[in-house]
């Protein structure tokens, strides 16, 4: 387990941190840190930034990725755009969440709601090595759908 420092920004105060639902759970789930009574509407076909009330400081070699919750994605057709989001090690802002709405109503967000789910995973950081061709594979240069399709 690693420890990671936290900031609990003004918005924030009184949220619970992130945490795991249960003890098996890959992911933490965040809260939205909006003002008390000034619930957020996002409109069909809306993209709305929530914020989550703290900033942290990941450790060189990790990242946070930012993901939908299987349950408001399912019942309300809410997610986020560019998911997986990325949190780099290097940042140290609030973390927001991209949410759109792409259920047939529209959807409102309340302090405290539960809104995406945060996984802490590690990176490995590459170089190149330009060269003239590459190994043959099976698959070889077999695009989009090209794979388990019998000839």
């Amino acid at each position: 387990m690693i420890t990671i420092n936290i900031k609990i920004l003004p918005d924030g105060e009184g949220l619970k941190l992130p945490e795991y639902e249960t003890r098996d759970s890959a992911g933490m789930d965040l809260m939205a840190a909006i003002k008390e009574g000034e619930d957020l509407v996002i409109k069909v076909g809306e993209r709305r930034m929530i914020p989550t009330g703290f900033s942290m400081a990941l450790d060189n070699g990790f990242e946070a990725q930012l993901r939908p919750r299987s349950g408001l994605a399912w019942k309300n057709g809410i997610t986020l755009l560019n998911s997986p989001g990325t949190i780099d090690a290097d940042y140290r802002g609030e973390v927001k969440v991209i949410l759109v709405n792409h259920g047939n109503k529209d959807f409102i967000i309340s302090r405290g709601m539960r809104v995406a789910q945060m996984v802490i995973a590690p990176v490995t950081q590459i170089s190149w090595n330009k060269c003239a061709s590459l190994d043959e594979t099976i698959r070889g240069a077999g695009g989009f759908g090209s794979t388990g399709v019998k000839l």
